[in-house]
């Protein structure tokens, strides 16, 4: 038997809050499909307020830690409606994977945004964006729906960026960041990568430029901004970042009797028994020290109460919190891990893998690598094999 210090957390299920995200997802999910899907492609571009989101499914912060997983998503709706009647929904799911795969190839573009120096708090033009106080209407309030939401239209989030970048002539970088920290589904590859394709670096020279018509329009007219920036240049950035071969360290089979799962796939639906004929189980808690981007608290509370869900799913599973990993995993020098794609636990647990002379062997899901395949280029060419993957599921 492997012996654990006590900073392996195993918390005694509560009956009535066992899995209350995940049945969360479930029910969000469901009536999605039976009310909002068929209407969406008319409607999604429409941010029609906080009190007013059906015409989004509202599922983002469930599938970025795949609390319900993207795949699942897809076959749950195309069960219902052929896929020509649902293809934008689908096309949208897949989104989130085109990015992540397109990602997993560059690894360095998240090493540069990560590097980039952390924004001056002493900044005026800085603190007026953060505190809502630009005296752009639209934008101030969406800093306080961001920070009392966590969560902002996917539209709502381009024109954000957009006026981020081009009015207020901030580092697109520092963005990111504040999205980071209190966006419930914030995501380093759709984050990141979707704010570089604002400001005409992921798709180079094509720049979002957020016109007051236009938000005037799709937010149902609740906005009408001025003093918005006519024209959006391109932001310089001559980095070169080579495509790179998938680690030879991904395995879609277990190596060892632990098992790591961090908070960004803690799908268990079809993987129950591989995950327990594990001996052990330890879900990290990745806190606020050991991260980069330091999360508000909503955001870290959500992650906490999704890895207490999962870990009251499997006897063998206890919760460790990063800042006492070393100390938690006793004599163990080896480990599987569930892939948690590049972003702060890929970061965390590499800096730990040398620190304490471990070796981790990272899952990866079958799905993920057959999608990422296609993600080497633009979205058109990945969405030229969406039917493909689709019909592997």
């Amino acid at each position: 038997m492997i012996e654990f210090e006590p900073s392996c957390v195993k918390t005694t299920p509560d009956p009535e809050q066992i899995m209350t995200l995940y049945i969360s997802a479930k029910q969000t999910l469901d009536s999605f499909l039976r009310k909002g899907v068929k209407e969406y492609t008319k409607s999604r571009n429409f941010d029609f307020g906080t009190e007013n989101r059906g015409n989004v499914s509202r599922l983002s912060p469930f599938i970025s830690h795949r609390l319900i997983l993207e795949y699942d998503v897809i076959k749950n709706a195309l069960a219902l409606y052929p896929f020509e009647k649902i293809e934008k929904f689908i096309e949208e799911i897949f989104w989130g994977v085109y990015w992540r795969g397109w990602l997993e190839q560059r690894p360095s573009v998240w090493e540069s945004f990560k590097n980039y120096p952390e924004p001056l708090k002493s900044d005026p033009a800085y603190a007026r964006a953060v505190n809502g106080g630009t005296g752009i209407d639209c934008f101030d309030h969406w800093v306080e729906e961001l920070k009392t939401d966590n969560y902002l239209h996917n539209h709502a989030r381009m024109w954000f960026a957009s006026i981020w970048v081009f009015t207020l002539k901030l580092p697109w970088q520092w963005g990111a960041r504040f999205f980071l920290e209190h966006l419930l589904d914030g995501s380093s590859a759709s984050n990141t990568l979707s704010w570089r394709w604002v400001a005409g670096i992921q798709t180079k020279g094509k720049t979002y430029l957020a016109r007051p018509s236009n938000i005037h329009k799709y937010s149902a007219m609740r906005f009408l901004p001025e003093g918005l920036a006519e024209y959006a240049p391109p932001i310089e950035d001559d980095a070169f970042h080579l495509i790179s071969p998938l680690p030879s360290e991904h395995t879609i089979k277990k190596t060892s009797d632990t098992l790591i799962v961090c908070d960004t796939d803690l799908c268990f639906r079809d993987r129950g028994s591989l995950f327990e004929s594990y001996e052990k189980i330890l879900v990290l808690s990745l806190e606020n020290e050991s991260r980069e981007v330091k999360l508000a608290s909503n955001v870290s509370n959500f992650k906490k109460n999704a890895l207490l869900d999962f870990s009251q799913k499997f006897d063998n599973a206890s919760i460790l919190k990063s800042t006492n990993f070393l100390s938690g995993i006793g004599n163990t020098k080896k480990f599987d891990v569930v892939y948690p794609f590049i972003g702060e636990n890929v970061d965390f647990l590499t800096d730990i893998e040398t620190a304490g002379d471990i070796q981790l062997s990272y899952l990866v899901r079958e799905e993920d690598l057959f999608a990422w395949q296609f993600a080497k280029k633009g979205f058109f060419n990945f969405k030229k094999n969406i039917k493909q993957i689709v019909s592997r599921l």
